[in-house]
């Protein structure tokens, strides 16, 4: 028997190398060149999936419509695919072992399985699993499909006979294709699969989601090509010692990018939370020095998230900065513009800030909410209760708008605040019931209303 070719492939981008090297001569990651087994031509060619067929014709002649959309009967779950699923649409859900994506799954399949036809294909755990698991949710499975499968080829074939409106593929690194010598979850097995099942989704319509597995770092697992051939790439968040999830959309071909769904996990599963900025507030008795409320934008939600900053004496050569929910970089930039523009040191203090309830904020639209706990924090001042702050700071000071200013403030006033200190490209036209606007163009006029007492 003649032995089989081995070549090197990248866990990040795919590419090929035929020897062995600490860095990936394609996308230059270090130490993600992974011996796999060379497929012959034939088996390599299966690899593209097709959207369409190779007609040419000119953009001005196709007939673009808006299709109807698959309900999920979850909310948040549907809020953050942009509405529910899209026929023929591929997604792919990943997170941490145990954060509960089969049981979001297993809750959305049971309630479309009424009305429509809904398959669940289980790789990693038995029917009597699953079965104990609807039991245990107290779940109607009546009208769910169920297959306990890796096979690729036994899975595409019960696919195309029953042709279901949307199946569920728990998990994508568990299948594996018989036209290929590698072991599943390697990184062909998973591109294969992923191509060949995407390819039949959009050749018969049916709605697709893979389960993902990640890895240390929380990214998803396997090729980076895996999230290029989807549609929707989804990301499961939270500590699996709270009882709060968040999943947030990082790629959508049909919704808002970086939307944001919120659910609790219930002895009955997961449920959406309809006011999830009283997740992200503490409740204090009195006004505490070191904490301030910012307004962030998650896609098209605004959310209402507590910020809050501890400054003390520093009792090591280095003092230390430590940013949890926050970008630790950004953090120390922030400090050197408040010594640079407003007076105020920190080169011989700790500095620690929260984002409360988990909540991880990328937006430097709470640059100035970060700057006023640390003010608040460091001159023992409180800010008010009703107060809500945002605002993105430059390095030269000044306080830069944010995008979706008004929506902001106008949920900021729903939620009971009465003040704003906002930038002053952000001050609306018109004023808004109930929420006194106070807009500051530069970090030291910030600081001066503060201890002014943030007075208009």
């Amino acid at each position: 028997m003649a032995k089989s070719k081995s070549i090197y492939t990248c866990t990040e981008c795919g590419g090929q190398a035929v020897k062995w090297q600490g860095q990936c001569p394609h996308c230059t990651a270090w130490n993600t060149l992974v011996e796999t087994v060379a497929e012959t031509p034939a088996a390599a060619s299966r690899f593209s999936a097709v959207a369409g067929s190779g007609k040419l014709q000119r953009l001005n002649e196709v007939e673009a419509r808006e299709e109807s959309r698959l309900p999920t009967g979850i909310a948040e779950f549907d809020r953050v695919l942009g509405g529910g699923l899209m026929h023929g649409a591929v997604v792919l859900i990943g997170g941490d072992p145990g954060i509960g994506k089969s049981t979001l799954l297993l809750q959305a399949l049971c309630t479309m399985g009424g009305g429509h036809k809904a398959l669940y294909v289980s790789g990693e755990e038995s029917a009597q699993q699953i079965a104990l698991r609807a039991r245990r949710l107290a779940l109607d499975a009546s009208a769910l499909q169920l297959l306990a499968e890796i096979n690729l080829e036994k899975i595409q074939a019960l696919l195309q006979s029953e042709k279901p409106v949307v199946a569920v593929i728990d998990s994508i690194q568990t299948v594996y294709s018989e036209a290929l010598q590698s072991a599943p979850g390697s990184v062909a097995q998973v591109r294969e699969c992923a191509a060949q099942l995407t390819r039949l989704a959009k050749a018969s319509g049916i709605t697709m989601i893979f389960v993902g597995h990640v890895t240390k770092e929380g990214a998803l697992a396997g090729p980076r090509v895996l999230e290029h051939i989807v549609d929707t790439v989804l990301y499961f968040e939270g500590d699996t010692h709270s009882s709060f999830r968040l999943i947030r959309a990082c790629k959508n071909r049909f919704g808002a990018v970086n939307e944001l769904g919120v659910f609790a996990m219930t002895e009955k599963g997961l449920k959406g939370v309809s006011n999830p900025s009283a997740l992200f507030l503490s409740q204090h008795a009195e006004q505490v020095a070191g904490s301030c409320v910012m307004v962030t934008q998650e896609g098209t939600r605004p959310l209402l998230v507590e910020i809050q900053a501890l400054v003390d004496e520093a009792h090591a050569a280095n003092p230390r900065r430590l940013g949890v929910g926050l970008e630790q970089n950004r953090l120390a930039l922030l400090l050197a513009v408040l010594h640079r523009h407003a007076g105020i040191a920190c080169f011989d203090q700790d500095v620690f800030i929260n984002a409360v309830g988990g909540m991880k904020i990328v937006e430097p639209a709470a640059d100035l909410a970060v700057l006023m706990a640390i003010v608040s924090s460091l001159t023992n001042r409180p800010l008010p209760t009703k107060l809500v702050v945002f605002g993105e700071v430059g390095l030269a000071g000044e306080v830069r708008p944010v995008q979706r200013g008004q929506e902001r403030l106008r949920e900021a006033a729903k939620l009971g605040f009465t003040h704003a200190l906002i930038p002053d490209a952000n001050k609306p036209r018109q004023p808004i019931p109930g929420l006194q606007v106070i807009a500051v163009r530069r970090i030291a006029d910030a600081v001066a209303r503060m201890r002014d007492g943030l007075s208009a």
